[in-house]
């Protein structure tokens, strides 16, 4: 079914590229009007892709780092469209020294603030943000990308990066059991490694070998995550929350 979402209201951070616009595809797909809120130049272009396939879809530049301009970013999705079912907390970074990940004596005081800011301190303020708007409604759904990288020891990201997803796996366990009585769920999915413009800076050799570890064989596509968010996003998954979906190819098992 392509209607599962039809009528749904739903923002996707930093949706313009890689497993956020695959999430902002998949949704649009799916029925939803979709937010695309990012903080890169392509934002514009993103939602003009959507609306190109017959999609129903919108830009909106947004820092998520900055806390007046989610609060401003809200305000203005209800103001517009009078609700807000679903809100994706894809936007994240994962600086890089020199290609490789930074070791924990190597990072600096300014950069491990700049990723907790964006990967974790951003989804806090979009959710309580977002919590009073879906309260009203008596439904929501919440899905936070986390990343492998909090399930097991990261090889290919650095200490603050695996902080920061880790973070934002028990902040989103924590809201569950807060939110749980007004409609709304909130969940995680965890992607492996993912074939985005983030493994660019990767060389072919990393990159054969993160593939040879894989037991499926194979790096995933942001298609694999969209499809877990949209189940998560959808009233199929009305009954799971707190809860986390790995999505790896077997790199990590429960």
């Amino acid at each position: 079914m392509q209607d599962k979402l039809q009528g749904r209201v739903a923002i996707v951070t930093g949706g313009a590229r890689g497993i956020g616009f695959g999430i902002a595809e998949r949704l649009a797909r799916d029925g939803a009007h979709v937010v695309i809120a990012d903080v890169i130049d392509d934002t514009a272009q993103a939602a003009q892709r959507l609306a190109e396939q017959g999609r129903s879809a919108q830009a909106w530049r947004l820092d998520v780092s900055q806390e007046r301009e989610i609060g401003e970013f809200v305000r203005g999705v209800e103001r517009q469209h009078g609700r807000i079912d679903i809100l994706v907390n894809n936007a994240g970074i994962s600086p890089k020294n020199n290609g490789t990940k930074f070791l924990v004596e190597e990072t600096s005081t300014e950069n491990w603030s700049r990723v907790i800011a964006v990967n974790l301190t951003g989804p806090f303020l979009l959710c309580r943000e977002c919590i009073p708007v879906m309260r009203r409604q008596g439904h929501g759904r919440i899905v936070n990308i986390t990343s492998q990288s909090a399930r097991t020891r990261p090889e290919a990201t650095s200490g603050h990066y695996a902080a920061s997803k880790t973070g934002l796996m028990g902040l989103s366990r924590a809201l569950a059991g807060e939110v749980g009585n007004g409609g709304i769920t909130v969940n995680c999915v965890a992607p492996g490694v993912i074939e985005t413009p983030m493994l660019s800076t990767f060389s072919d050799e990393r990159r054969a070998h993160l593939a040879s570890r894989i037991p499926m064989g194979a790096m995933g596509a942001p298609a694999d995550i969209a499809a877990a968010v949209a189940f998560l996003a959808s009233d199929d998954a009305r009954y799971i929350t707190g809860t986390t979906i790995d999505v790896n190819g077997g790199m990590f098992m429960t």
